[in-house]
């Protein structure tokens, strides 16, 4: 009896073995295309590409990428920016691959190890710039806001002080309230000479990226401490100019060209009026974690 339960211990330890192994090249199998992966790297991320929300500009351009790089496997999916980083957070954490539709200024680049495929074709186009647009008539209508709006000029590491700081649990306009209070003069420059209003009301339409979250929410302070009664409107990139377009909606500081909202910029041609670049050198396309032996678009043929 005694031999028989031993012969059974000893098969039982003999597959807690095995399985251990099988775990062991599971664990490997991450699709870092290093050499300890059986898998192809679209194999590793089931051919997927995790995408915002569907009227943004980088979705198109990725389609576009699609099937310029003959992605003939690859699905691009669709959802928001917050799923987008959950996602990749997720993936980052327990260091798997994962391929994302991604953009600078961002937080992620800050709190991740990322990079940009490079893009051979140039679909995604080089350096970007960040407009402010607005509904033809405000500089009638609302000159004082109309004057601020076009000063309106700041860097990357401006924008990347409030959305790291909203990213780390400070509430928007919190972050946004303490940039300016440490950022005065900059503030000065674009408020300078303009005199304050009562009460006047503006909208300002923005799509829900982390960097538009943040300069909306310091130019709502901004307009709102000059006397103007402010709402911000959040909106998909394509209500977004049709509400510009329209009149139903006064400015936006969220127009990323000459790329990223061409479609929307060429549709919209002669009904709304480019106030000026507030930011240079931002930048779109598909991102990765450093950890992933992959460095161009065209490796996702493989």
């Amino acid at each position: 009896m005694k031999k028989k339960l031993l012969s059974i211990g000893a098969v039982a330890l003999l597959s807690v073995g095995l399985a251990a192994c099988g775990n062991d090249d599971g664990d490997k199998d991450t699709g870092k295309t290093d050499g300890s992966s059986t898998k192809s790297v679209g194999e590793s991320v089931d051919y997927k590409i995790t995408g915002i929300d569907p009227g943004a500009g980088i979705m198109e351009a990725t389609e576009e990428a699609i099937n310029e790089y003959g992605l003939d496997k690859w699905d691009l999916t669709t959802g928001s920016g917050a799923a987008m980083t959950a996602a990749l957070k997720k993936a980052y954490d327990k260091e798997e691959p994962i391929i994302v539709t991604g953009w600078t200024p961002h937080w992620k680049f800050a709190k991740f190890d990322l990079k940009y495929l490079d893009d051979p074709k140039g679909v995604y186009g080089g350096e970007e710039q960040i407009h402010t647009i607005a509904r033809t008539g405000l500089a009638e209508d609302l000159p004082e806001a109309h004057q601020i709006l076009s000063n309106f000029k700041w860097e990357e590491q401006d924008m990347g002080d409030i959305m790291v700081a909203i990213q780390d649990g400070e509430k928007e306009e919190v972050a946004a309230q303490n940039w300016i209070d440490a950022n005065e003069d900059k503030v000065a420059e674009w408020t300078d000479g303009v005199d304050k209003v009562d009460g006047d009301k503006i909208n300002l339409v923005y799509v829900a990226w982390d960097s538009e979250i943040a300069s909306h929410n310091v130019m709502k302070l901004v307009l709102e401490d000059m006397g103007y009664d402010v709402t911000l409107t959040q909106v998909e990139a394509g209500p977004l100019w049709t509400a510009i377009a329209d009149g139903s909606a006064d400015a936006s500081l969220a127009a990323w060209l000459p790329v990223t909202h061409e479609t929307y910029a060429s549709k919209f041609e002669g009904k709304f009026e480019d106030l000026g670049i507030s930011m240079e050198g931002v930048k779109i396309g598909l991102v990765v974690p450093e950890y992933m032996d992959i460095d161009s678009i065209e490796d996702l043929q493989e």
